[in-house]
């Protein structure tokens, strides 16, 4: 056996260990998500060598590959495009071409991206806001905002409140054509915590008249204060989205330092002080039977006040929308949550169905068998494609 037989055969095992992935046996086209995890593993271990080195910070370096997602903000036939600020906040507007004689709907949108990651101009969020503002004949914002590890909460939640709060203005949506009796909020995963936070804040602002029609979360994240749910057990490793990566992605929201990320990662970074929080997350009295699997719920280990006192924000409902009371919460509008089998985050969007439900709010859940985190923002899955559709047919009929 020659030399360049044996490299090459070196080289495929090494690849072949390198890029397995385990699935579970009901994930369709299983070699795509494999084919993209390799690809986002090879880059984070990029970033990891990089930060280690003291090169960059590792969320930084990924936000550097991201980057080469971006499209610039070009019309088409059917959608003009451009990019302003809305209360010296970046965003994308997306306005439908033909003639319309009743005035539109309107839709705010928030990328997806751990609080550290993405853009408005990103590739698969450019697509999606084009899809929306076409097929449902309506205005779309898709808003930017300042992101970790250099910009920590609230700058992200505050970002994005006077963003909305501006399109919320009467001048602006008399100018934009859009009936201020159909306007409805929507984001992904750090979006659709975004989403959901700033809705619930709408609420008790007096400056704001105009209120939402409806919110549309798509696998979000709800809740800091227990990292061992049942779907964080189960998919600690699935990817795009592992227990390791969501953590990271929490407590860089708050802080570089990563002694938060430690604790956070063995649950035990909740005070005592602050343990009657567990009531609004206890997945034991708010999962249903089937999502609860035999798991037994075990109170976490308090951690040290130190944490809390110099990093509040993650004990803070403007993060955590999942410890809004049930007064607070009945007051929400028509609400639809997307939630993924195979998703760390899928617990959250589960238990904030059941207390909203349980408050007096219309909620439609959207449960993906099957699902993994991300799965609208990946071209090319017939899955996320077919939950995409189911989106925007919901939208279509309830916006």
């Amino acid at each position: 056996m020659g030399r360049k037989t044996i490299l090459l055969l070196l080289v495929g095992i090494f690849t072949a260990y390198y890029g397995y992935t385990p699935l579970p046996d009901n994930i369709e086209e299983p070699w795509k998500l494999i084919g993209l995890t390799f690809i986002f593993n090879t880059i984070s271990n990029v970033a990891l060598v990089g930060e280690v080195l003291g090169i960059n910070h590792f969320m930084n370096t990924l936000m550097f590959f991201m980057s080469f997602q971006d499209v610039s903000p070009t019309s088409d036939e059917t959608v003009t495009v451009m990019d302003t600020t809305f209360s010296n906040v970046p965003v994308r507007v997306y306005v439908p071409k033909r003639k319309s004689e009743a005035l539109r709907r309107g839709l705010f949108y928030i990328h997806g991206g751990g609080f550290c990651l993405g853009s408005a101009a990103q590739y698969s969020y450019d697509v999606l806001s084009r899809r929306t503002a076409n097929r449902l004949d309506a205005v779309v914002i898709s808003t930017n905002y300042r992101l970790a590890p250099k910009y920590h909460f609230p700058n992200q939640f505050e970002d994005v409140y006077n963003a909305l709060k501006w399109f919320l203005r009467k001048d602006i949506l008399k100018g934009y054509g859009v009936d201020p009796k159909r306007i409805g909020i929507s984001g992904d995963s750090a979006g659709g915590n975004l989403a959901a936070a700033v809705t619930q804040q709408l609420i008790d602002d007096p400056d704001v008249k105009i209120k939402l029609k409806i919110q549309s979360l798509i696998y979000p994240a709800l809740q800091t204060l227990d990292m061992d749910l049942p779907s964080l057990r189960e998919n600690s490793q699935i990817p795009p989205l592992p227990k390791s990566l969501m953590v990271r992605f929490w407590s860089e929201y708050f802080t570089t330092d990563r002694s938060l990320e430690k604790a956070m990662f063995v649950n035990q970074h909740v005070p005592v002080e602050s343990s009657y929080l567990f009531k609004f997350v206890n997945w034991s009295s708010l999962l249903p039977e089937n999502f609860k699997k035999g798991h037994i719920y075990s109170s976490p280990t308090h951690g040290p006040s130190e944490l809390a006192r110099k990093y509040s924000g993650f004990l803070d409902v403007r993060a955590a929308p999942l410890l809004a009371d049930d007064n607070k919460l009945r007051n929400l509008p028509l609400t639809y949550v997307i939630t993924c089998q195979y998703d760390v985050l899928r617990d959250d969007g589960i238990m904030y169905v059941t207390r909203l439900r349980n408050a007096g709010v219309k909620v439609t859940h959207n449960h993906v068998e099957g699902g993994f985190h991300g799965l609208i923002s990946f071209p090319g899955f017939k899955i996320g494609h077919r939950v995409e559709n189911q989106y925007l047919s919901w939208l279509s009929e309830n916006l």
